[in-house]
């Protein structure tokens, strides 16, 4: 992890925690070096950083870990196996960045809607268009949101004021229709103008979306996902954009990260890709991810049930 991330987190972090946690023995780090040095002693340990793998070497470290508490909502980068036999409670990040990965939700579908890329590409011509170069309306389109955790659930509070159709796919669907099951949706493609995708990373949703998922879309529809770029096969999404199958994608994330320059996804037609920017485009993460801590804290000295608890049989 370089210098500036984790001068972030000690700058922004530690003073909103630090006054909540007297009477506790805290040691703070500022390198994976030292975090490795007392990783073995350590009962709660909140060790994020942006290199996953040194991450994962710590917690494995961390053989005396009773409570693993982490900003990050996906646990793919754990070592969830050692977790799950030490009996480690894990307590992820869902939820803290909801908002603003909403709100890039809603630019995306706006920005594929009126297709502001040839908007921003006729100015950087001096041209003046004679016409809209799209022309789509979110009002009362028909959206299906596959995911209903926080995420799911922000993104169709922010799109209620378009008076859309809104049908969420989530384990235990609901009689009016408006969530339906994961066995569900697939018959039902063809309905939408949006399919947005929201689930976590997961065996069961790797390549959710395939070849035969995105024959089955409108040839008008676009995809959105900010879930994690395992859920779509990529070499089919790119055959659907070239062969005009689906309307667009809008991709904040991708399979891998960073997607190399030679990647043949970028140079695919109607596709916004946003480097999985979403959940830091806010001021407000470390503030979120602070007060959750605090309160689980605060539950976890009493023996109460705590927020955000992660089902490591689940994965999420």
């Amino acid at each position: 992890m370089s210098e500036q991330p984790r001068a972030a987190i000690a700058a922004l972090i530690r003073p909103l925690v630090e006054p909540h946690i007297e009477g506790l023995d805290v040691t703070w780090f500022e390198s994976a070096e030292q975090a490795m040095e007392i990783a073995d002693s350590v009962e709660i340990g909140w060790f994020d950083m942006y290199d996953k793998a040194k991450m994962a070497e710590i917690v494995t470290a961390a053989t005396n870990l009773k409570w693993l508490n982490s900003i990050y909502a996906g646990i793919e980068h754990f070592p969830v196996d050692a977790l799950k036999q030490r009996g480690t409670i894990v307590t992820n990040g869902t939820g803290i960045n909801a908002i603003p990965i909403a709100e890039y939700v809603v630019m995306g579908m706006l920005a594929a809607a009126k297709r502001v890329d040839k908007l921003l590409e006729s100015q950087a011509r001096k041209e003046w268009l004679n016409g809209p170069p799209g022309n789509t309306e979110l009002f009362e389109s028909k959206i299906l949101i596959i995911g209903y955790g926080a995420i799911g659930r922000q993104v169709a509070k922010a799109l209620s004021g378009f008076d859309a159709e809104i049908i969420a796919v989530r384990r235990t669907p609901v009689s009016d229709g408006s969530a339906i099951g994961p066995d569900d949706w697939r018959p039902r493609l063809g309905e939408f103008d949006w399919v947005i995708l929201a689930a976590p990373a997961t065996a069961e949703t790797q390549h959710m979306i395939g070849a035969e998922e995105l024959a089955a879309m409108k040839d008008s529809a676009w995809l959105v996902n900010i879930a994690r770029g395992s859920l779509v096969d990529q070499p089919a999404l790119i055959a659907a954009l070239e062969n005009k199958a689906i309307g667009g994608a809008v991709l904040d994330t991708v399979s891998p990260e960073p997607l190399p320059a030679d990647d043949p996804l970028w140079n695919a037609p109607n596709l916004f890709i946003t480097s999985h920017m979403s959940g830091n485009a806010t001021t407000r993460m470390f503030e979120r991810a602070a007060q959750r801590f605090i309160g689980n804290l605060e539950r976890y000295r009493k023996g109460e049930d705590m927020i955000s608890v992660v089902d490591l049989d689940l994965g999420y």
